[in-house]
């Protein structure tokens, strides 16, 4: 396995302890299932997760999230020994296009790039799809634990 596969792994199980830990269940899907590294259940209901790790800078390449049901964490290992719990961001579907339409406005508008119905950033002029995301970008996020409970509603 690659280390950037390892660092994904890592992101999923610390995800899933995390969500445990609070009293929901958590499964990690094995890349079983298309943009859904973990299902998170409770009495009210279940939701899909998707989790995006790094060591560096930034999650590079971001797809995002879309659907009522879904919840996308960035699991921040950047400077954290082995010893230190990462940082969690969270974010809900809504606020993945929130942050791509305000990211991406001129070149949206300049027709450099294209947000489809999955939330996905196409670059026609490239063979990309994504949006590298940087911690600033998502700073009111972090350890945004509630959301979860919200979504399961």
């Amino acid at each position: 396995m690659s280390d950037k596969e390892l660092t994904g792994l890592a992101g999923e199980f610390e995800v899933a302890s995390e969500l445990c830990r609070r009293g929901f269940y958590a499964q990690l899907t094995l890349k079983s299932r298309e943009r859904t590294d973990v299902i998170v259940t409770r009495d009210e209901g279940f939701i899909r997760v998707q989790v995006k790790s790094k060591v560096g800078s930034c999650w590079p390449g971001c797809k995002g999230v879309y659907g009522k049901d879904s919840l996308l964490f960035f699991v921040d290992f950047e400077g954290k020994d082995l010893t230190e719990r990462p940082d969690f961001y969270l974010l809900k579907p809504g606020e993945w296009r929130s942050l791509l339409e305000e990211a991406l406005e001129d070149k949206v508008e300049s027709g450099k790039v294209k947000i489809d119905e999955k939330n996905i950033p196409i670059w026609p002029d490239q063979e990309f799809k994504g949006y590298d995301v940087h911690p600033e970008e998502i700073k009111e996020h972090k350890e945004r634990w509630d959301k979860v409970e919200e979504s399961l509603r």
